[in-house]
């Protein structure tokens, strides 16, 4: 059995600073659990966000016997468990290594990887990336090297659709039309094209080539490397691409700003014998009751928005399986107010946050907005989105509403504690749909 490190060996610390460049990586993983106000809580790295049938249940399971019952979607498809008690790292580690979800305990923190959750399902992008999450999650468990990877280090299997391209990964791999496969280096816009089938081995020796230029700095991630280093680390993987025998060339491909998420509802497009259903979970906590729903409706593909897509549906259960999802407080089609709304943990559960923010998102939802709209109870803003958004950030006193665009923030006003006219500040900042 695996032996998971107890809350009360780590020292009092937030996921931001956790994972800080001046100390140890101490992100939060299944194994390494992280002390929040709370009580303790384990991050489980879910590549892809892929969960069977069996792998839901006993997610579901370890929250209602260890936690608080409650099931937390995070910013790339892994999931939280929170309010655990600090005893509970051995059971907990067991279940999960029995279900399959801790297929190596060395690497179990640096298994991030995001992934197109469309893939295979519609017919849109350039392939199936399926084969790439599953190959490369081997050769990464397979690795002595990737271990030093730190828990923030993230791969993301772009179809050629531009959803999880958009999300500013360490690496992406992207489908491209002509059957082969691009891969982007942190966030410019010069990939490197490589064979479809070299695509998952061609990131791992990326990602090995960024632990070396990392050596010095001690960079976390590809952009906090220094300009120098960051500016040599593309030749240096078309070399050791080369050196490993795979044809590789330059290649342009500009990064997208931004990119929606699956739009709630059926998937278009799903095979006659089966379809898929894609769910938004509102500020992306489950109970246990929308858990146990989700769970036993088919195999899951949780969203780096947030959300989840049901595949394997039976086309004839499908509307009664979506009527369900809805009254259970789930957004199953277009218009929700909760469309777009997001939130860190916020108060109660993190110390270092200024507002119960994700009571605050709730009394201001109202009609949905152009721009979605992220909630952060700090200045760490933990859990931000990608793109463009409006950004609320408890300040003393109140709350900083911004526009953010890509690296840009623009339209910063301060709204004072009033929860009338904040919900009003954000809804104008938002922008009404028309």
């Amino acid at each position: 059995m695996l032996a998971a490190m107890p809350a009360s060996s780590l020292p009092s610390r937030s996921p931001g600073d956790a994972c800080a460049r001046s100390s140890d990586d101490a992100c939060p993983g299944a194994l390494r659990l992280h002390r929040a106000d709370d009580g303790a809580l384990a991050r489980i790295r879910i590549p892809g966000g892929v969960l069977t049938p069996r792998q839901a249940e006993v997610l579901g399971h370890a929250a209602e016997r260890f936690g608080d019952g409650e099931l937390h979607l995070t910013s790339r498809g892994n999931v939280q468990l929170r309010g655990l008690g600090p005893d509970c790292g051995a059971e907990l580690a067991g279940l999960l290594d029995e279900a399959g979800l801790l297929p190596s305990a060395r690497h179990e923190r640096v298994r991030n990887m995001v992934a197109s959750p469309l893939s295979g399902l519609d017919g849109l992008g350039a392939g199936d990336v399926r084969p790439w999450l599953t190959g490369l999650d081997s050769l990464l468990c397979a690795s002595d090297r990737a271990t030093a990877l730190s828990g923030r280090f993230l791969f993301a299997l772009d179809d050629g659709r531009g959803d999880v391209d958009a999300l500013g990964a360490d690496l992406t791999l992207l489908g491209h039309g002509d059957g082969g496969a691009l891969l982007r280096i942190g966030p410019g816009d010069s990939v490197l094209r490589v064979p479809w089938a070299d695509g998952p081995r061609a990131a791992l020796i990326a990602a090995e080539a960024f632990l070396d230029a990392a050596r010095g700095p001690g960079a976390w991630r590809v952009k906090d490397l220094p300009d120098g280093a960051a500016a040599a680390l593309p030749a240096e993987v078309v070399r050791r691409l080369r050196q490993a025998g795979l044809t590789v060339a330059p290649h342009h491909h500009p990064r997208p700003l931004g990119a929606q998420p699956p739009a709630p509802g059926p998937v278009p497009g799903s095979h006659r014998h089966h379809t898929a259903l894609s769910v938004g979970v509102p500020l992306g906590r489950l109970d246990r009751a929308q858990w146990r729903l989700l769970a036993g409706a088919g195999e899951l593909r949780l969203t780096p928005w947030r959300g989840a897509v049901v595949t394997g549906v039976a086309p004839d259960r499908a509307g009664s399986l979506l009527s369900g999802l809805s009254d259970a407080g789930l957004i199953t089609g277009p218009g929700s107010p909760w469309a777009g709304v997001g939130a860190c943990i916020g108060q109660p559960g993190c110390a270092k946050s200024l507002a119960d923010v994700r009571a605050e998102a709730g009394a201001a939802v109202g009609p949905a907005g152009r721009l979605p709209v992220y909630w952060s109870g700090c200045e760490r803003r933990c859990g931000h989105p990608h793109g463009e958004w409006i950004d609320v950030v408890a300040v003393p006193g109140g709350h900083r509403i911004s526009h953010v665009r890509g690296d840009r923030t623009a339209s910063a006003v301060t709204v004072r504690d009033d929860p009338g006219a904040l919900a009003a500040a954000v809804a104008a900042a938002r922008g009404a749909r028309s």
